[in-house]
C-alpha cells in the first residue's frame, strides 16, 4: 500500500464527503459499504444529469479498493461517463482521499464502473433524449 502522493482529476469532484467514527468496520477503516454507497451516488449524479431525469443503477461493472480510507480523511469522488446506449449510460468513478491535514497527501482509495438506466416516472425503461 503506497502513500504516494497522486495528481487528482482537473475537474470538480460529482461528490466530496469526510467521514465519521460511525462509519468504522471492525478493523477501524471506512466500512466498505460506505464507499459503495457513495460511488453509486455520485456515478447516478452524471447519469441523471445526461438522461435529464431518473436513472437506476444495474450494474456494478468493476470496483477495487485500493486503499483504505480514514475518518478525518476528505473523500473526492470524480466521475466521468465513458458508454451510451439507447437506455443506458456507464460511468468510471475515482474516489481519491486528501489526508494528514498538517502535511497534505492525496491517495486514490477505489476505481469502479456503474451502468445505470433511464427510467420514467414509472420506473420503466426509456430512451436518453438526444444531445443538443
Amino acid at each position: 500500500m503506497s502513500n504516494d502522493p497522486v495528481l487528482i482529476p482537473n475537474r470538480q469532484p460529482a461528490l466530496r464527503v469526510v467521514p465519521m467514527p460511525a462509519d468504522l468496520n471492525q478493523n477501524g477503516d471506512i466500512f466498505g459499504g460506505w464507499v459503495m454507497a457513495r460511488v453509486d451516488v455520485a456515478g447516478a449524479i452524471d447519469a441523471m444529469r445526461r438522461a435529464k431525469g431518473r436513472v437506476a443503477t444495474v450494474s456494478v461493472n468493476a470496483f477495487q479498493f485500493k486503499q483504505p480510507i480514514s475518518v478525518g480523511d476528505v473523500v473526492s469522488f470524480y466521475t466521468r461517463i465513458v458508454r451510451e446506449g439507447t437506455t443506458s449510460i456507464t460511468v468510471d468513478v475515482e474516489v481519491y482521499a486528501e489526508r494528514n491535514p498538517s502535511d497534505p497527501v492525496t491517495v486514490k482509495v477505489t476505481e469502479a464502473t456503474l451502468t445505470y438506466v433511464a427510467i420514467d416516472a414509472d420506473g420503466n425503461k426509456r430512451p436518453l433524449p438526444t444531445q443538443a
